[in-house]
């Protein structure tokens, strides 16, 4: 069964009202999937040096942990390339059947 989880960070700053927000979030779309890793949109913005932010709910819906470690990721919204970055991150994993927000800072290019 799939479970939340919010990284250490999240769980010590986050509101109340944010996380409950996120908790609907996960509660309406936490259905098993046929893809292992899904993406559902949480909220942007875009932070004091003009760097495009995106948080997500990370759905793990495979057997096994999943990284976002050497990977390059694209944000696309209605079908138009708004972003991309390669993500060096040893953090987080999200574990296998498990979901978990998670902002990606885009830079300026």
């Amino acid at each position: 069964m799939q479970k939340l989880m919010f990284e250490s960070a999240w769980d010590k700053t986050l509101s109340t009202k944010d996380r409950n927000y996120i908790e609907q979030i996960f509660v309406s779309t936490s259905m098993n999937s046929r893809e292992d890793i899904q993406f559902t949109p949480i909220w942007q913005a875009i932070n004091h040096k003009s760097e495009l932010l995106i948080t997500v709910l990370v759905h793990n819906f495979s057997e096994y942990p999943f990284s976002f470690h050497n990977k390059n990721w694209q944000y696309i919204e209605n079908n138009h390339h708004i972003a991309e970055h390669s993500f060096q991150l040893p953090i987080p994993i999200v574990e296998q059947q498990t979901s978990m927000p998670w902002t990606f800072i885009f830079p300026v290019l």
